[in-house]
């Protein structure tokens, strides 16, 4: 999707860090954005900064989790512009710590945001760009976490199942010319930590002690990325047509260190080829082969 003028993009969690990142690299770009959030306060300041950048904005309070509000808020978007394009499942919690720590409602409330919050978006708005007909765009925020399950192992899991869901969706959605993106930031400068504060309450007790205040004081000052360029990032992805949106070259090592662990757990000996021959569909796609891979994104590929 290289020319993105005039296109409307629906962003789930929009109304603060990475999702308001986005927002306003698309709506530099020209496209018209329509952002949702659950807090009113993070809508007003989302709005509050637009207007300071003279863009255009239209905010919706949105739970993602409700799937029949968030197939009103689809429905809402193109009867009020006529199409949507593109579709940032970008609304998450980041609820972290160890596995045998979590209650049953830690891994309720992750799963429901981070999984399911996902398909509602996908089920609702995926639709209207099938039935136009005119292709369109699919990005799901994910995380290095979910390529790299160091220290956040129910967040991790999320965030893999959905890099998995979005691999196999852009498989499923490219004959029809919509492109799917897994994106998966490193650090960005958001108040993700600071929302498993603001638990809903039918998700009961946690078994994780929210973040202290100055932890999260002392992370306004680490060298993470600003959630202005991660939007860029994003917004390059889209136009590249990534089925991976990777922006931190730190992590580079440590997955490969990853991958070259998982080759080297396979069996040392000779492939069955009767058995292989019966499961080619299940072993390998064209998505992944060298000739249809991208090259590297640069950073002349983001937006001046």
């Amino acid at each position: 999707m290289q020319d993105v003028e005039g296109k409307v993009a629906f962003i789930t969690g929009g109304s603060s860090g990475i999702g308001r990142g986005i927002g306003l690299a698309f709506a530099r770009a020209g496209m018209q954005v329509v952002i949702s959030g659950r807090k009113p306060e993070h809508i007003d300041e989302t709005r509050a900064e637009f207007a300071a950048a003279g863009l255009d904005v239209t905010a919706v309070q949105l739970d993602v989790t409700n799937a029949e509000a968030v197939e009103e808020a689809a429905a809402e978007t193109v009867q009020r512009f006529g199409r949507v394009d593109v579709l940032v499942n970008n609304a998450g919690i980041g609820l972290t710590g160890p596995v045998m720590g979590a209650t049953a409602s830690d891994w309720d409330w992750l799963i429901d945001v981070n999984i399911r919050g996902v398909g509602n978006g996908i089920r609702a708005f995926v639709p209207h760009m099938q039935r136009r007909g005119e292709g369109g765009h699919v990005v799901t925020t994910t995380s290095m976490a979910g390529l790299m399950p160091i220290v956040a192992g129910l967040y991790s899991m999320t965030k893999a199942a959905v890099i998995a869901l979005s691999e196999a969706l852009h498989i499923e959605l490219a004959p029809e010319g919509i492109g799917v993106s897994a994106y998966c930031p490193g650090p960005v400068h958001s108040n993700i930590a600071s929302a498993v504060s603001r638990r809903p309450t039918e998700y009961g007790d946690s078994g994780y002690t929210p973040p202290p205040t100055e932890f999260l004081e002392r992370a306004k000052d680490q060298p993470y990325m600003s959630y202005v360029e991660a939007g860029e990032r994003v917004l390059a992805g889209v136009r590249r047509n990534d089925l991976f949106i990777l922006t931190h070259p730190e992590f580079r090592e440590g997955v490969r260190e990853r991958f070259e662990t998982t080759l080297a757990a396979f069996p040392d000996e000779p492939i069955d080829e009767a058995r292989a021959a019966a499961i080619p569909f299940l072993t390998s796609h064209p998505v992944y082969a060298p000739e249809n891979r991208l090259p590297s994104p640069r950073l002349t590929d983001l937006v001046p």
